[in-house]
C-alpha cells in the first residue's frame, strides 16, 4: 500500500525577492549601520524639534546678542534631551543597554577627572605659548569673589552639557555604530561626500576639511591592505573626526586651522575611547577645554566670544600664530596641545594597564 501524502508544509524560508529587501536593511548583527544611523539621527533630530519648540514656548530660550553661561547651558539642554530619548529608543530597538554606545560606567569618574585634568593643562599649555610669543595679550580679571565662583559653576555645567552632547552624538553612537558596520571602501566614500559639501559650501576654513580628509586617506587604506583586525574602529574614527570638524565651519569666525585642530581633537577623544573603553575620558576634556578657553582666560572658542569670564585675553599679531578671531584653537600652536592631549592620554593608558595587569 502506498502511503498517503502528509500534510504539505509551507517553507519557513523567505520568497527570494522578500531575502534580498531583508538583506537591504539588515544583517547578521541586525539592523544595518547604515540605516541605524539614518534613524538614530532622524529620531534626534526629531526630538531636538519637539524640544526646543517647548522651550521657545514656554519663553525659556530666545534670540540673545551675547553668549552667556545660562543661554549656553539651556540652549545645550534641548540636544542633550533628544539625544538621551533616540539613544533610549535605539537601545531599545538594538536590544542593548543605552550605556553600550561607548558610555560603559565602568572607572567613568577616574577617566571623567583624569580627561578634565588633560583638557585643561593641553589649554594651559595652548595659552601660555601663545603670551610667551606674544601672540596674545592679557587684561585685568574681569571677575572675583562670589561672581567668580558662581560664573565658574555656570559655566561647567554649560560646557559639561556640551561635551556630553558632542561626545554622545559622535564618539558614542556614531563611532560605535559605524565601527560594526563600516570598511575603507565605504569610509572613503563619506569622506569623498564631506569634502564635496565643504566644497559646495564654499567657506574660506573648508581647506581644513580637505587636509584631515586626505591626513587619513593613506593610514586607514594601509590598514585596509593589511587586513588589520579592528580596522573598522580606525575607518569610522577617520570618518567621525572629518565629519566633527565639518559641523564647527558654521561658526563664525573659524579658519582652516581651527577647523583641522577640532577634526585632530576628534580623533584624539576616538583614541581615548579605544584607551580607556569609554568616552567618559573625551566628555571630560572636552569640558574642560571649552570651560578653559571660554570662561577661565576669556578667549573665543571656535569663533565664538562670550560673556562673563575671569580673566581677559586677545589675539596679537599674525592670525596664523594667534589664532586670530577663531582663538587659541585657530593658532599653528594647536598642534603642539594636540600632542600634550595625546601624550596624556597614552600615559592615562599605560597606567591603566599595569593597574589591571596587576589586579589580574
Amino acid at each position: 500500500m502506498t502511503p498517503s501524502p502528509g500534510p504539505v508544509v509551507p517553507s519557513e524560508r523567505p520568497a527570494p525577492g522578500k531575502r534580498r529587501l531583508f538583506w537591504v536593511f539588515a544583517g547578521p548583527a541586525g539592523l544595518r549601520a547604515g540605516w541605524s544611523i539614518a534613524l538614530a539621527y532622524g529620531l534626534f533630530y526629531l526630538f531636538r524639534l519637539v524640544v526646543g519648540t517647548i522651550f521657545v514656548t514656554a519663553n525659556l530660550v530666545h534670540e540673545d546678542s551675547q553668549i552667556s553661561a545660562g543661554s549656553v547651558a539651556l540652549i545645550e539642554l534641548i540636544p542633550f534631551l533628544a539625544m538621551i530619548g533616540a539613544g533610549a529608543l535605539m537601545a531599545a530597538l538594538e536590544q542593548r543597554r543605552l550605556l553600550d554606545f561607548n558610555l560603559a560606567p565602568r572607572r567613568a569618574l577616574p577617566h571623567f577627572l583624569l580627561g578634565f585634568a588633560a583638557g585643561f593643562a593641553a589649554l594651559s599649555a595652548l595659552v601660555g605659548a601663545l603670551g610667551m610669543g606674544g601672540w596674545l595679550h592679557f587684561g585685568p580679571a574681569a571677575l572675583n569673589g562670589a561672581d567668580a565662583l558662581r560664573l565658574a559653576a555656570l559655566w561647567a555645567c554649560a560646557y559639561l552639557l556640551v561635551g556630553c552632547v558632542e561626545e554622545g552624538l559622535f564618539r558614542g553612537y556614531l563611532q560605535f555604530t559605524l565601527t560594526r558596520g563600516l570598511n575603507f571602501w565605504w569610509a572613503l566614500t563619506l569622506e569623498i561626500v564631506l569634502c564635496v559639501y565643504a566644497f559646495a559650501t564654499a567657506r574660506n576654513d573648508a581647506p581644513g576639511v580637505y587636509l584631515v580628509a586626505l591626513l587619513g586617506l593613506f593610514p586607514c587604506l594601509a590598514l585596509e591592505r593589511r587586513a588589520a583586525p579592528r580596522s573598522g574602529f580606525w575607518q569610522a574614527a577617520w570618518v567621525t573626526s572629518t565629519l566633527f570638524g565639518l559641523i564647527h565651519t558654521s561658526n563664525n569666525g573659524e579658519n582652516w586651522m581651527g577647523i583641522l585642530a577640532a577634526a585632530g581633537i576628534g580623533f584624539v577623544f576616538c583614541v581615548s575611547v579605544r584607551v580607556t573603553g569609554s568616552a567618559w575620558w573625551a566628555i571630560g576634556c572636552h569640558a574642560a577645554w571649552d570651560w578653559s578657553e571660554t570662561y577661565f582666560y576669556g578667549t573665543a572658542n571656535s569663533g565664538i566670544p562670550a560673556h562673563g569670564h575671569l580673566f581677559s585675553a586677545g589675539p596679537k599679531g599674525n592670525p596664523l600664530l594667534s589664532g586670530g578671531g577663531d582663538g587659541p584653537e585657530g593658532s599653528v600652536l594647536v598642534l603642539g596641545a594636540i600632542a600634550l592631549l595625546m601624550a596624556c592620554l597614552l600615559v592615562h593608558g599605560r597606567f591603566r594597564s599595569r593597574a589591571e595587569a596587576v589586579a589580574a
